[in-house]
């Protein structure tokens, strides 16, 4: 992905959402309505949480420097999932409150088109940033499906703004059910089951966000793809006996590290083995572009048992 893609999705979802926060705080403010309020607090944590991202996004560029030698790549997993307990805790916990709160005490809304004539611009507006979202996705998306580019994807900020957009249109359409209910049955209790459902929807939306940043956080390994082309990349090297084995982790959403253990022959010069090594690097950047930090650690093959613990191990690829 690149970075320019996703900061214009967070630009275009913070600008819908914050016009959006303020219209849903004035009609609540005139109509009463639970919904109105759960979805202005909604669209407000939404648009903090886009500027968490692009927060994210610039304290990550910050060069490496002694404290932390791999860079600041991983603050964008960080913000990402600050973002997930946000939307749990303010967006989500809040409208279960107000809406279980509303059960209790239903009344009917005063000025009832306000709130109404405010969701159908807002699902416009919203349709619009997601539109934005999809549009930007699909640039590095693939043949992916959405749920396998949400689940695989590496760089946080296109999966958190389509999830944030999709779980926004889907509780307008609850909001909108719940008021236009209320309406026309003069039952308030219409409009708390939509602040509910709206409290669900993004509880169940933060813990998908939170369950995915966590794992990029803890670390993530390369794709089963690009483990094959820096494989492939490795063992088309002329010198290398065999690719004793490898492992791989992501510094940040577009930055790679490998080390791999190598076995060249005994016989070579070091010289000869830096010379390999050399282009060894050369062709796993070629491969792979993001594989950026490359630590290659010569060695002499000895198959398992020979005697050699340092090479036992599965040798992951033997060159022909």
């Amino acid at each position: 992905m690149s970075t320019q893609g996703g900061t214009k999705a967070i630009i275009a979802a913070m600008s819908a959402n914050l016009g959006i926060a303020i219209a849903k705080f004035i009609a609540w403010g005139v109509s009463g309505s639970s919904s109105m309020l759960g979805e202005a607090v909604h669209s407000l944590a939404d648009t903090g949480n886009q500027i968490l991202l692009l927060r994210g996004g610039a304290v990550s560029r910050k060069k490496a420097d002694a404290q932390h030698p791999f860079g600041y790549g991983r603050e964008r997993y960080v913000y990402a999932f600050v973002v997930s307990i946000i939307l749990f805790s303010i967006g989500g916990v809040f409208s279960l409150y107000e809406g279980i709160n509303k059960l209790g005490h239903p009344h009917p809304l005063e000025n009832a088109w306000l709130p109404v004539a405010v969701l159908v611009i807002s699902m416009v507006l919203e349709s619009f940033s997601l539109r934005t979202a999809v549009k930007e996705s699909n640039h590095t998306r693939g043949k992916d499906s959405w749920f396998a580019f949400i689940r695989h994807s590496k760089a946080p900020e296109l999966p958190v703004v389509l999830l944030e957009d999709v779980a926004a249109l889907t509780g307008l359409v609850f909001a909108f059910v719940g008021v236009v209910l209320t309406i026309l049955t003069g039952n308030g209790i219409f409009d708390a089951i939509g602040t509910i459902a709206i409290g669900v929807l993004l509880v169940l939306v933060a813990i998908v966000l939170a369950i995915e940043t966590k794992s990029l956080l803890v670390g993530e390994g390369a794709s089963a793809a690009d483990v094959d082309d820096i494989r492939d990349a490795i063992n088309a090297e002329p010198e290398v006996e065999s690719l004793i084995h490898m492992k791989t982790l992501y510094l940040g959403p577009e930055e790679l590290m490998v080390a791999a253990k190598i076995a060249f022959a005994s016989r070579m010069k070091l010289a000869d083995v830096a010379t390999a090594i050399n282009a060894i690097e050369a062709r796993v950047r070629a491969a792979v572009p993001i594989a950026r930090v490359i630590y290659i650690e010569p060695d002499v093959y000895v198959a398992p048992g020979e005697g050699n613990p340092a090479t036992d191990t599965i040798v992951i690829k033997a060159a022909d």
